[in-house]
Parts: structure tokens; sequence; C-alpha cells
């Protein structure tokens, strides 16, 4: 699957990006001290280069899920950049596995975006994949689209803003990174501002 949108395209995984994803583990790693660094840096001590490389080929020759949980960001230039995820949140705003959601079950999903080559950083590359991701969502049939992130991630508050994500929730001292603590900051889209944003 692919989606254009402006200068960007979301794609699905291929086998060429694994070697991005595991440079992007052990070289460049700025991303990390951003992107949940209480558990993405952690994980850049145990990471082992060829398990990853065994388990993403195992993930690629599965079927895909009919509705993608993520895509791969890729520039109008085919540079590969990073990616875009979600996961399903219950009604404490908490991740809950998909496994364990039952029918009936109130849940929301929050998006989430990466861009790990840092030269492509600060440039609205994110911004415009976030919000083809977003759109993807919304015309599969989400009603509700939420993000996540924490006090110190100004780049991403600035990017969550700029697409009509509104704060709903403050959790104070939440997150403790590099020995300061932060908030967590939970964030719902206003429809109307997203697609101001969208369709300009």
């Amino acid at each position: 699957m692919k989606i254009e949108y402006k200068d960007i395209i979301l794609r699905d995984m291929t086998e060429a990006d694994i070697e991005d994803d595991i440079r992007w583990n052990t070289v460049e790693t700025d991303w990390a001290n951003w992107d949940a660094p209480w558990e993405s840096l952690p994980d850049l001590l145990t990471f082992n280069p060829e398990e990853y490389r065994k388990k993403e080929l195992e993930k690629l020759a599965k079927p895909k899920d009919k509705i993608r949980w993520g895509f791969e960001i890729e520039t109008a230039n085919g540079e590969h950049i990073g990616a875009v995820s979600s996961y399903m949140m219950n009604e404490n705003f908490e991740w809950i596995p998909a496994k364990d959601i039952k029918p009936g079950d109130k849940v929301f999903r929050a998006v989430g975006i990466s861009i790990c080559e840092s030269s492509f950083c600060e440039k609205g590359f994110g911004t415009k994949a976030l919000a083809a991701f977003i759109n993807y969502y919304f015309e599969n049939g989400e009603e509700e689209i939420f993000t996540q992130t924490w006090s110190g991630n100004i780049r991403m508050i600035k990017c969550a803003e700029k697409l009509g994500f509104e704060e709903c929730r403050r959790k104070k001292d939440l997150r403790l990174v590099r020995g300061e603590h932060y908030d967590g900051l939970t964030f719902r889209l206003n429809k109307e501002k997203f697609y101001s944003y969208y369709n300009k």
C-alpha cells in the first residue's frame, strides 16, 4: 500500500528498510532522545541487529492487516526517513494491546511518528506524514484520533498543534528524562482544524 501527500509517501515496509532500521538503532540514534526516551534509550543498549533482522523478515512474510498499524515514510525523492505508527488506548488513555480488546470496549486510536534521519528533522516532513496517516484512518472509519507525548518534546507538541490536536489530559511529572521530570500529555484531534491544515 502507498499513500502520497504533498512531497511525502507513506508505504508498507520492505526488506531494504531493515538495514535502515538497524542503522537507526546503532549509529543514527538521536531520534531516541525524543521518541519515548524512557523506553527507546534502554532498548538501544540491548539492540541485537541479527535478532532484529530475523524478526522483521518473519513479519514481512506474514499477510498484512487490512487496516495498517503503521507505514514507512519516504520523501518524493525516494529517501527513507522514518515511520508513522499507531496503537490503541483505553478510557484512561493508557496503551492496551490489540489482542486484549473485547467487543464493546471503549478504545481510542493514538498516532505517533519518528523521523529517524536527523537531517530531515524540523523541515515539515513529519507533520505532513502524520497528516497523511491521520487522513488514512478517517477514510477507514475512525471517528477520533489522539496523540501522546511528553512536555519536553517541543517539536512534537508544535507538530500536534499545527495539525489541530488540542491537549485533553496532562499527568504531572509522569516522565523522568535525563534527570528531570516532565508531564505526560494526551491530545485529541479537532477535525475542523485538521482539515483546515490538510486541505491547504
